[in-house]
């Protein structure tokens, strides 16, 4: 029996390769500015450490930008740091949201322990977990350049 679409037989694994690694660079560039423009809103810089996802973001929509227009091995590699600072930032920041969660929970009940006292926190002041957006941008960005063709080419 014969295709009924032969253009559809014609696309690669190559192509289809293409296409799932533009969709998802894309797709981090949109969460990149979301998760950028939500921590402008919600005022996340009123000390040093709180800067530092703001840069990352930033630096990561350039990063973007630049690697989506190149597409050669030095935007990639830009990125790919980028995204392990990223997964570092990320976890640093659970860390920090938690430590701050801890002390706040310690000053306004005091008497509260073990499991109640954990739950607390978790549900406190700063989101706990929001940081780990950071750290899944850093894994997806990673998988991104998986065995990427960039890393593989004679170019810079």
């Amino acid at each position: 029996m014969r295709p009924v679409c032969r253009t559809f037989n014609a696309v690669t694994t190559a192509d289809t390769l293409t296409l799932l690694r533009r969709g998802l660079l894309a797709l981090l560039a949109i969460g990149f500015v979301g998760m950028l423009a939500d921590l402008i809103l919600l005022e996340h810089y009123d000390d040093a450490p709180q800067w530092i996802p703001i840069g990352l973001l930033s630096a990561a929509v350039l990063v973007t930008l630049w690697h989506w227009l190149d597409g050669r091995k030095a935007s990639l590699r830009a990125f790919q740091t980028l995204m392990l600072l990223f997964i570092v930032a990320g976890l640093v920041g659970i860390f920090l949201h938690t430590k701050g969660n801890v002390e706040f929970e310690r000053e306004l009940s005091p008497d509260l322990t073990g499991l109640a006292f954990w739950w607390e926190v978790l549900r406190g002041a700063t989101p706990t977990l929001a940081p780990g957006t950071l750290a899944q941008a850093g894994l997806l960005g990673l998988l991104y350049g998986y065995r990427h063709p960039a890393l593989t080419s004679k170019d810079t």
